[in-house]
Formats: C-alpha cells, sequence, structure tokens
C-alpha cells in the first residue's frame, strides 16, 4: 500500500529541524532500524540546509517542499526548492566542495545522500531550482539486519 505526504514551508534555517523530525515520524510507521531512521534524518537535514544556504542563498525568502511516499518498504523523498540551481552538479557532488566557505560548509551534503540512500537524483535547472530525490529500502527482516 502507498502512503504520501507533503510539506511545504518557508527556507530558514529554523525549519529545518522541523522537516527532519517531520519526515522521521511519517517514515517510522515501517519500523526502520534506529539506524535507518538516522540517516533519512541525516539526509533530509542536508537537502533542506542545501535548499536554503544555496538554493536561496540564506536570504529567508522562497519554499521548500518535500514529498515523501511509502511503497511497501521503499521510502521515497523528494526535496524541492525554486531557489538558484546548481551550476555544475558533478562539481557540487564532489567531497569537500562548496559554493560557501565563508559559512564553514563542509561540502559533505551529497555524499552523505549518497553514501546514507540507496538512490539519489539531482534535478537542476539553473535560475529554476533544484529537485533531489531520494530512495531507501527499509529492511523488513530484523534477524538480517543484526
Amino acid at each position: 500500500m502507498r502512503n504520501e505526504m507533503s510539506l511545504t514551508f518557508s527556507a530558514i534555517s529554523e525549519n529545518e529541524s522541523f522537516a527532519r523530525v517531520t519526515v522521521a515520524a511519517f517514515v517510522a510507521q515501517l519500523d526502520p532500524t534506529l539506524d535507518e531512521l538516522t540517516e533519512i534524518k541525516t539526509v533530509v537535514s542536508e537537502a533542506v540546509t542545501n535548499c536554503i544556504i544555496h538554493g536561496y542563498e540564506n536570504s529567508g525568502i522562497g519554499k521548500v517542499t518535500i514529498n515523501t511516499s511509502l511503497d511497501d518498504a521503499i521510502v521515497t523523498v523528494t526535496i524541492h526548492d525554486d531557489g538558484v540551481g546548481i551550476k555544475d552538479v558533478e562539481q557540487a557532488k564532489q567531497p569537500l566542495f562548496t559554493t560557501k566557505p565563508e559559512l564553514e560548509r563542509s561540502g559533505m551534503g551529497f555524499t552523505i545522500m549518497e553514501n546514507f540512500m540507496d538512490h539519489v537524483t539531482i534535478e537542476t535547472k539553473e535560475g529554476k531550482g533544484t529537485t533531489i530525490i531520494m530512495t531507501k529500502e527499509i529492511a523488513r527482516n530484523r534477524a538480517i539486519c543484526k
């Protein structure tokens, strides 16, 4: 059975934890392991922070939209902004690359997303925004997880 939720909020850093906890609460109905839930919370945090800091350049203007679906054991999280877009996705995906070194950004956001999720797709257009689609299968058999 498919279950879905959508959330749209102002692109301000105070809403990052709200987004992370909301997605985690929704995913919890699949009974993920603590590690799985932590990984999903982390990637939501990274993607939302990218929207706020990079997409909207920390202006406080704009909205971030999260769509999350549960399809059997598959979690799909889609995070979208209508910000500036990414000039060079391959460069942005490189570990330690950041366009905001003055903000002490680590440049590990996409690396973390790719390591914690089964699949990550980045769709972007300069001046139009970015959409990140991430999927993860939640283990159903606890014996396999241990």
